[in-house]
């Protein structure tokens, strides 16, 4: 089993979290399960099987190959999940955090507040602590780690860049796909490249992480779907946990699970020598000191 595919069925991880991570790569009859298993978790526990499968116009056999694919036994166990999972209390307050016309101001803070808050609360829980130890080591040894991300991930991929590159990691990132490329094809063993991107989906990213891949590089995939294909590209899965709506796709609640998930890695890289790295922070730090504006 792959790293993508161990994350997509890791029982420690909240139920939820998990389906939504691993919605992409449901079929489209399974889909229309998780549709309602998502909009109701609490209803839909409520449910049997076949009143389920009426519900989401599909037969019992998808649905149990919906539990299936959740790393679930049968749907008992699904139910129960579900129940449990409806009195949490984050979920208890879960609203609709995409944008209507009637919207208030104040709703629009709600919103996203909540979903920003939600990223970074959900990523925490399912973040694979073995993946991000491991890739920890093997940024803090490589002798070079390349960042590729387009759009918005490039954004966080500058953030990576620079705190990596703070505590003396060799570390480049990479926006255009022409030189993420060029790039890759240079790495080889012993060099750790890193690839970004929310849906798993961005085909520039993909290539730059199997050319990587191909030449021997230790390949690192922060995303929001576990079972994408650019995790399957992956020797090591760094999941997020955001909820992306039609109008808020790119949104600061897929930057900040990202930005968390690159928080916790750049601690755990500095960390293996945490003497070294606070001193070239604060060498840093006394290097620009003179460019501040003293008040």
């Amino acid at each position: 089993m792959s790293a993508a595919d161990e994350s997509a069925t890791d029982s420690s991880v909240p139920l939820l979290v998990r389906l939504r991570g691993i919605r992409p790569s449901l079929s489209p009859a399974e889909d229309r399960v998780a549709e309602r298993v998502l909009a109701d978790p609490g209803a839909a526990a409520d449910l049997t099987i076949s009143e389920l499968a009426t519900a989401a116009d599909t037969s019992e056999t998808t649905v149990l190959r919906f539990c299936r694919r959740l790393g679930l036994r049968g749907y008992p166990q699904l139910r129960l999940r579900l129940a449990e999972a409806s009195v949490q209390p984050r979920l208890a307050k879960a609203q609709d955090t995409d944008i209507s016309a009637k919207d208030t101001i104040a709703d629009i803070v709600a919103k996203v507040a909540f979903a920003d808050s939600s990223a970074v609360e959900e990523t925490a829980q399912q973040l694979d602590h073995d993946a991000l130890a491991a890739a920890a080591q093997a940024i803090g040894s490589a002798k070079r780690v390349d960042i590729y991300g387009i759009a918005a991930s490039a954004i966080v991929g500058i953030d990576l860049q620079q705190k990596l590159h703070r505590i003396g990691v060799v570390a480049f990132v990479w926006n255009d796909p022409h030189i993420a490329l060029t790039s890759a094809t240079l790495l080889g063993k012993g060099d750790v490249a890193i690839g970004l991107s929310h849906s798993g989906t961005t085909k520039e990213t993909i290539e730059a992480l199997e050319a990587a891949q191909s030449r021997g590089a230790t390949t690192v995939a922060i995303t929001n779907f576990p079972v994408s294909p650019l995790a399957s590209k992956a020797d090591l899965v760094l999941s997020t946990a955001a909820r992306e709506t039609s109008l808020r796709s790119g949104a600061t609640a897929s930057r900040i699970a990202a930005l968390t998930v690159v928080d916790c890695l750049y601690l755990a890289v500095a960390q293996r020598n945490l003497s070294r790295a606070r001193k070239a922070v604060q060498e840093t730090r006394d290097a620009v000191s003179s460019h501040h504006v003293r008040t």
